[in-house]
């Protein structure tokens, strides 16, 4: 019986992509017409080891969020369920509110429910921790990942990201740059510490603060900075929720963006091109994340003894009026 390894082999591409044909992934129309010849060729069946794999367990895929009122977290489930009902499957979507016991919870919960695997967004304090073997099914990170972690996760260029916002605003003349930042993730984390380095690499200082990630918290921390003395020419904010709360606190104080202060973030959501000349943000691809993460799930299933893998995507810099001095 052909493998997804044995269509990459004939088609003459990586096993991952194969998974992203399977998936509908972002693939080019040539490559995608050799992978499903070279399929045709070895009568290639989709998904038949994984049945096998999954004998003893329900086709059912876990989703675990973090929190699913940020529109990132939204916009990849809707991807992820596209892709599990593709295949056949159906999702079992949990959310979290950061919160480490309930991560536990739900994975006790995939266990009862003999789930065939997890996609799963984990707290700082449990990134570490994933035992794969213990759980009894395949885990793949989205968003957030640790060095020491052993399981697959498909994440954006965090560091890279952050540093490109801090690029754009030291070539807008901005100097006196603060960062805003959730303190639950290792994404918070992996921004800050691209913020920081692009900041030292001018030979500027790099305030940042960190928050809960609320819309409520994000407000009342931007509202406290903009009240010193002192208060940065620029903010920069690291996912949509928080730049939400940044937004309402810029305005409570009665000030105005770009001449008050200048203000970046995170995700590119509709409303962040409605509110005067839009807000610059990094967008992220929220689809790809959602489909890619969905291919490495099956691709693992298939092949369980296969060495880990990460996929590092990139984001889009969406410049727009909040950070371009009139």
């Amino acid at each position: 019986m052909a493998k997804i390894k044995d269509v990459a082999a004939a088609a003459g591409v990586s096993a991952s992509t194969v998974s992203r044909v399977l998936c509908n992934g972002p693939v080019s129309d040539k490559v995608r017409k050799r992978v499903e010849a070279a399929m045709t060729r070895l009568d290639y069946r989709p998904n038949l080891a994984a049945r096998r794999l999954r004998s003893q367990h329900t086709d059912t895929i876990g989703l675990i969020v973090s929190d699913i009122r940020n529109p990132f977290f939204t916009a990849v489930s809707r991807a992820v369920e596209d892709e599990a009902y593709r295949n056949g499957m159906r999702v079992i979507l949990c959310n979290t509110d950061e919160n480490p016991d309930k991560e536990a919870m739900y994975l006790r919960l995939m266990q009862e429910e003999r789930v065939t695997g997890v996609i799963f967004a984990p707290t700082r304090q449990l990134v570490t921790s994933i035992d794969q073997q213990a759980l009894g099914f395949p885990v793949v990170m989205i968003d957030r990942v640790s060095a020491d972690a052993a399981t697959d996760a498909v994440v954006l260029d965090n560091r890279r990201a952050a540093a490109q916002l801090v690029g754009h605003l030291l070539q807008q003349g901005y100097r006196d740059i603060g960062g805003l930042f959730g303190n639950t993730s290792n994404t918070g984390m992996e921004r800050h510490a691209g913020f920081s380095e692009a900041l030292q690499q001018a030979g500027l200082a790099a305030p940042a603060r960190f928050v809960a990630p609320s819309v409520e918290a994000a407000e009342q921390a931007v509202l406290q900075w903009l009240a010193e003395p002192a208060r940065p020419q620029a903010l920069l904010v690291s996912n949509g929720v928080l730049l939400l709360g940044a937004v309402r606190a810029i305005k409570s104080a009665g000030l105005h963006w770009p001449q008050d202060v200048a203000l970046v973030g995170f995700d590119n959501e509709v409303w962040t091109d409605l509110l005067g000349d839009g807000l610059t943000v990094m967008e992220q691809p929220v689809n790809e994340i959602g489909r890619t993460a969905m291919a490495m799930l099956l691709e693992r299933l298939e092949e369980p003894e296969r060495s880990q893998r990460i996929v590092v995507l990139q984001g889009k810099l969406m410049v727009r009026g909040s950070s371009l001095p009139q």
